[in-house]
């Protein structure tokens, strides 16, 4: 596999290896120890995920503030534009996003350490997105970045609202990011 670093500390942007022939293409998609290796990924990965999303639909911009989840992202079927936001305070690349084509075409995959907001827009009819998580989703825990934050400034590669979920709709501002509390906490 060939690894390569982003703009963003820590985040990595894995090309597997693929064998192909006129009969498909074979890789493999995790082996603990090359991992481990390759990306100083100390952490093991607990769950994984899969959703299906169709052509518009922006999920994200999702962390978890007290649990945060290493994420190892992929895409089976489809295209996304995967967007991962610096909200580490004593990162140097605190406030700063990164955006990258992920694709089943491109076979690419994307490491994303625990502490950074992550989401995507799928940009073909529809896509299947597989993860590895380092630690266990918390609905109690988790946070939204809104999408569309003018601090970020992500550069979505759309002209239309996308499609989003109440919870995305709803996503606090970058200034509320650093905030530890739930909204239960509050209540």
């Amino acid at each position: 596999m060939d690894v390569r670093p982003t703009s963003l500390a820590g985040v990595q942007l894995i090309e597997p290896r693929v064998f192909a022939d006129e009969r498909g293409f074979f890789l493999q998609t995790y082996q603990a120890q090359d991992y481990r290796l390759a990306l100083n990924i100390e952490l093991d990965f607990v769950q994984d995920n899969h959703s299906y999303s169709r052509k518009g639909v922006l999920r994200g911009l999702h962390f978890q503030r007290r649990q945060p989840q290493g994420k190892l992202v992929r895409v089976v079927s489809g295209e996304v534009f995967d967007v991962v936001v610096d909200i580490r305070p004593d990162s140097p690349s605190y406030g700063q996003w990164q955006g990258l084509l992920l694709s089943a075409k491109n076979k690419h995959q994307l490491w994303i350490p625990p502490g950074l907001a992550h989401g995507f827009l799928v940009l073909s009819d529809g896509a299947d997105v597989e993860y590895k998580c380092t630690d266990y989703y918390d609905p109690s825990d988790e946070g939204c970045l809104i999408w569309n934050d003018p601090t970020v400034g992500i550069d979505w590669p759309i002209t239309d609202v996308p499609l989003l979920s109440v919870k995305d709709q709803q996503g606090m501002v970058f200034a509320e990011v650093g905030r530890t509390e739930t909204p239960a906490d509050n209540a």
